[in-house]
């Protein structure tokens, strides 16, 4: 067989092609002795595949094609001498938009694109090679539908024993739906708390993996970037003004795709100990063009969401005293009263805790009473030093 027989594309360093790039480079070959070859085969080949396992453990297999381009058919037999490197060039042209989906690779399944090279010899197995390259579909977030913004709002009603015990809600809105690797996400929301328990808002960023077999869909959540808020005690309610959340790094949004998709929500939700999450989630898409601050749509959420409400449920000091301070740290063992955990392991507090301030509030004025000279006994003054 040949000493040498690998694929080398022209630009090894590319991170990724798209649709009507063109893909081209080599197919070499070396031997150590003579050899004899009929067939020099060369194909771009590209397909979605999802497999998973039974109850039986038997696999269940799904493909797509997406490319099948072939180059370089000969069938002239030919002679290649000892000792020399042989080069064959190939090249092909990808498709125009919207027949090819990005490259991918996830737990139950994967899209790939790969030149395969298949050299045929007299009376021999053929041999084969391949070569993966990467296919990204461009996304453009400045799309009028993605700077569309998105708003929704939701309410729950908490029980204790089955009896009533108030209820959460959430208005929350973001200013469009499209974004991109390193961009900020800025939430605009209101926490409503009328139950007796203490509750917290949080924010994340969820990544749905689909993947579907004879019309059979298993769905992965990934919770990614997350930010929390400030707990909210019974009675009050908090605001997000242009809460930020930033995008990571991301596999964009797969779209195109029969039997993979991958999706993207902001999940804006409430922890309510003792009782189910208020969850609320607004569509994303993570594209590959980022924001160019042209068309951009604001709205405020005065409407929706109202006037402030304030989180401190501490009386402030009588008007006629200094300003004095607060100590929200109380030396000595802390017992919770509760345990914040909603199945996240970004979650860094076990327990949420209930601190008393000591509030030290300073001396009134020192005053003495005194009768000014000539004043009748009946009258008295009080006069402040």
């Amino acid at each position: 067989p040949p000493r040498l027989f690998r694929l080398v594309l022209s630009d090894p360093l590319r991170p990724s092609y798209s649709s009507g790039d063109k893909v081209s480079g080599l197919v070499q070959l070396e031997a150590a002795a003579p050899c004899r070859l009929t067939r020099l085969r060369v194909t771009a080949a590209g397909c979605a595949r999802v497999e998973r396992r039974g109850g039986s453990k038997r696999s269940r297999v799904q493909e797509v094609e997406y490319l099948n381009l072939l180059r370089g058919d000969s069938e002239n037999c030919f002679l290649l001498p000892p000792g020399k490197t042989f080069s064959f060039q190939f090249g092909f042209e990808l498709p125009p938009p919207g027949h090819l989906v990005s490259s991918y690779r996830g737990k139950f399944g994967s899209v790939r694109y790969y030149i395969h090279a298949e050299l045929q010899r007299p009376n021999q197995d053929p041999l084969h090679c391949e070569q993966e390259f990467e296919v990204q579909e461009q996304l453009d977030v400045n799309q009028t539908h993605l700077l569309a913004p998105a708003a929704a709002s939701k309410q729950k009603k908490v029980t204790c024993m089955f009896i009533p015990d108030g209820q959460v809600s959430i208005s929350a809105q973001i200013d469009r739906r499209g974004y991109c690797e390193g961009e900020d996400i800025q939430i605009n929301a209101r926490f409503e708390n009328t139950c007796s328990r203490i509750v917290v808002p949080k924010a994340a960023i969820i990544c749905k993996h689909s993947y579907s077999v004879n019309s059979s869909t298993k769905e992965l959540r990934q919770k990614l970037s997350a930010v929390r808020g400030n707990p909210i005690i019974s009675g009050m309610c908090d605001m997000w003004q242009g809460r930020s959340i930033r995008v990571p790094k991301l596999q964009p949004t797969l779209r195109g795709c029969d039997i993979i998709k991958v999706d993207y929500t902001l999940m804006i939700y409430l922890h309510v100990p003792g009782s189910e999450k208020l969850v609320l989630e607004l569509p994303l898409v993570i594209g590959t063009i980022p924001f160019s601050g042209v068309g951009s749509r604001t709205s405020s959420m005065s409407s929706q969401v109202g006037s402030t409400c304030s989180l401190t449920s501490f009386p402030s000091s009588p008007p006629s005293y200094s300003s004095f301070q607060r100590d929200l740290r109380v030396e000595g063992p802390h017992t919770p009263l509760l345990h914040d955990y909603d199945g996240a392991e970004d979650d860094q507090e076990t327990g949420l805790f209930m601190r008393v301030p000591e509030v030290c509030y300073p001396p009134p004025p020192s005053y003495t009473v005194s009768l000014p000279p000539h004043t009748p006994k009946s009258t008295n003054m009080v006069v402040l030093k």
